[in-house]
């Protein structure tokens, strides 16, 4: 018969077992370090991904650097690639073992949704919308065109990389001169949702758009890794005064136009799922001041990375908002079990709107009379906005917007009415059945009696609702 050990004795042996595997990393984790160009061991030296490394290690930068990479995988073969509303990955090819990249800085003429455009800067024809997608370790380059009238440098933002590859420009490397072409080049020693940006005059040029997301697969991910749907969605904030078109990148407040991936609702692109897929939602943050509570409606999720790396199962926590920080991402997932179409927005309330909500006085509540009768002679457009509130989308039907201007929220939704929401607005959209991810499903059809609709006399009087003449209610229960 085993003899049996008392709880202290157990909790011994786990401490010494646990001295031996930190004692035993820590020796490993230097060899590799001084120990010349050893092969790339996915999650670097002394690192498991999902813990398992010892409190203090040798370096949180990923181990060694002169390692010898790894085979670079393709889409759909070694990872499958992530998906990006309103936006899409930048191409590569491999060269002799080396992924091969080419960014371009450049001016673009960008729709920010139907009624606005603006002139502004971004990468490759997009604006906050072009991803670069790699596999932890692959040895990737990338070639850096500046067609912009100013010097430039890209920061790959969270990297474990060399310091001359860092993009710091006049500290790390030379500016990229217009027209010049600069290669950054190192091996990627970590996966995760990191972000790129330009960083030279960054309140001027990240505030003009060049900005991006830099998603790295894991190269042996685990089970609880894998996901149904890869979503990665870039935040940003703009300035732009009503009818103008160019951003105004010298606010510092009351930023007017708030973009997913470079869109504002109602072209913000939907994030569609079918109906028990794993779903996991990138949130990046990469705008001039604001933080950003990323709510979703119907579900709880749970925070499962950060900028830094994976948390590990034991120390995720559940939520229904995420709060993406300026500089930081944010990875969300949760099992898409409620079919609907699900509200997934900024939780800043002045965050879901557009321009011509912001810099009016304060009406709420103001009575005015016969004021547009007087003032319409003069200004035979002129309407009293705001005194019961900033539908602005119902004050478009009557009132003309300023040219390449659009309204301060609102787009019609399924049942006649405007949606009021704007900015940083869009919706996931579940269903049991679908033709297509890369197709819009339509508004959703809610199953008979699941709709909140106006209630009848006879539902009120069943229930002893007494609906006053004022607009009060009271109820005969409980008296």
């Amino acid at each position: 018969m085993a003899k049996k050990l008392s709880r202290r004795q157990l909790l011994g042996i786990g401490a010494a077992g646990l001295a031996g595997s930190v004692a035993l990393l820590g020796k490993e984790s230097e060899a590799k370090t001084h120990g010349g160009s050893a092969q790339y061991q996915p999650g670097g030296a002394g690192q498991s991904g999902r813990g398992g490394r010892p409190y203090w290690e040798k370096s949180y930068s990923g181990g060694p650097i002169d390692v010898k990479p790894l085979p670079p995988a393709l889409a759909g073969k070694g990872y499958k690639p992530v998906v990006v509303p309103n936006g899409d990955a930048l191409p590569f090819k491999v060269v002799d073992g080396v992924k091969v990249f080419h960014l371009i800085a450049e001016e673009v003429d960008h729709f920010f949704d139907s009624g606005l455009r603006a002139t502004c800067w971004g990468f490759n024809g997009r604006v906050n919308s072009t991803i670069i997608e790699a596999v932890e370790g692959e040895r990737i380059r990338i070639y850096v065109t500046n067609r912009l009238p100013v010097l430039t440098s890209v920061h790959w933002h969270g990297f474990y990389l060399p310091n001359g590859m860092d993009g710091v420009g006049g500290l790390t490397q030379p500016y990229i001169k217009a027209g010049e072409t600069v290669k950054y080049e190192w091996t990627l020693r970590q996966y995760g949702s990191f972000m790129f940006h330009a960083h030279h005059d960054e309140m001027t040029q990240m505030g003009m758009g060049l900005i991006g997301m830099f998603v790295v697969h894991p190269r042996n991910p685990s089970p609880d890794y894998r996901v149904d749907r890869d979503f990665s969605l870039m935040i940003s904030e703009w300035s732009i005064d009503a009818g103008t078109s160019r951003p105004n990148t010298l606010k510092m407040n009351d930023f007017n136009i708030l973009t997913i991936n470079g869109k504002v609702f109602p072209s913000t692109a939907p994030l569609v799922c079918k109906t028990g897929d794993r779903v996991r939602i990138r949130l990046g943050n990469l705008g001039a001041m604001d933080h950003h509570p990323m709510h979703l409606h119907g579900y709880h999720f749970r925070i499962t990375a950060t900028d830094g790396e994976d948390i590990p199962l034991s120390a995720q926590w559940p939520e229904t908002t995420a709060l993406v920080a300026v500089g930081q991402s944010r990875n969300i997932e949760f099992i898409a079990d409620a079919p609907g179409d699900w509200a997934f927005h900024c939780h800043m309330t002045h965050h879901v709107m557009n321009q011509m909500g912001h810099e009016f006085p304060n009406m709420v509540g103001i009575t005015p009379g016969d004021l547009e009768e007087k003032i319409r002679p003069l200004l035979p457009a002129y309407m009293t906005m705001g005194h019961t509130g900033m539908d602005m989308g119902r004050m478009a039907e009557v009132m003309p917007y300023p040219k390449n201007t659009i309204s301060m929220k609102g787009a019609p939704g399924p049942f006649g009415d405007y949606i009021s929401m704007g900015g940083l607005f869009t919706v996931v959209k579940v269903r049991d059945q679908l033709k297509s991810y890369d197709e819009d499903p339509g508004w959703y059809r809610h199953p008979p009696e699941t709709v909140a609709l106006k209630a009848s006399d006879e539902e009120l009087r069943r229930d002893g609702i007494n609906v006053k003449s004022d607009g009060g209610a009271t109820s005969n229960h409980g008296r």
